[in-house]
């Protein structure tokens, strides 16, 4: 069963239709995630390295068009639905998606659709954000067409890699190159994580600081000198008791001055 499937793939692999099935799943991957499109870019690696085809920069360039044009699908479903994209409940999949993809956005800015093209669901959410919010077109396509070129670029590397690891055993070096792309997920996922973590508590240093002692942001000139006359609360106090033990142990309020009250 195993050889007959990879009888098939190596079939597949040589055909020039290759290129149109690698750009049509990267496509449609961008709108609707029915399947993750970096596996049959990885197994167009393994094979363009284990036996010369499919070409390697044609299925880079297939993959990379192919989700290009499907992110700016997206973009402009999400500029036609921006009322509902609002409303849709965080309790939702798609919805946690959205809100993360506003976070990030804020954030990041533009860079955002770079990150979120290695998180199936983020990258459609941010792609949507982006034309929910209006987001210039210019710049999307810009930064879209960065993180296609290094998404497509990653995957054809990582299934190259394993194809010259396992020449001759192209299920092992799918394997290889699905591994290695899990591998890195992973550790973009970590470095995210640890990166918002420090940003996070550098914030919260950054607050304990200019607070008091109590934990309450003092004001200047509060609780100390009395900067608008010169003395101290205490000073003052000092000052109109000697002024009443002068005056021949007169009794009564002393007044704010210093003096007896008449």
């Amino acid at each position: 069963m195993i050889d007959q499937v990879l009888l098939w793939l190596e079939h597949l692999m040589g055909s020039p239709w290759v290129y149109a099935a690698l750009f049509s799943m990267s496509l449609v991957d961008a709108v609707i995630p029915v399947f993750p499109s970096e596996a049959p870019i990885i197994m167009a690696g393994v094979y363009a390295a284990s036996t010369g085809t499919p070409n390697l920069v044609g299925v880079f360039v297939a993959a990379a068009l192919g989700a290009w044009i499907g992110d700016h699908v997206t973009y402009f479903i999400g500029r036609r639905l921006s009322g509902r994209v609002d409303r849709w409940p965080l309790e939702t999949r798609r919805g946690r998606a959205v809100e993360a993809s506003r976070r990030l956005l804020a954030k990041r800015g533009g860079m955002a659709l770079v990150v979120a093209r290695f998180i199936p669901w983020g990258r459609i959410a941010t792609a949507m954000v982006m034309g929910a919010t209006r987001y210039p077109l210019r710049s999307f396509s810009a930064y879209d067409a960065l993180g296609t070129t290094v998404w497509a670029l990653h995957g054809t590397l990582l299934g190259y890699i394993g194809g010259a690891a396992f020449q001759d055993q192209p299920l092992k070096g799918m394997l290889l190159g699905l591994g290695l792309a899990f591998l890195v997920s992973v550790l973009i996922e970590a470095g995210r994580w640890w990166w918002e973590r420090r940003r996070t508590r550098r914030a919260a240093a950054g607050r304990s600081t200019s607070a008091g002692p109590d934990g309450v942001d003092t004001p200047d000139g509060a609780g100390g000198v009395d900067r608008a006359g010169g003395v101290d609360r205490a000073d003052g106090a000092d000052r109109a008791d000697g002024a009443g033990g002068a005056g021949g142990g007169a009794t009564g309020p002393v007044s704010a001055r210093g003096g007896v009250a008449r």
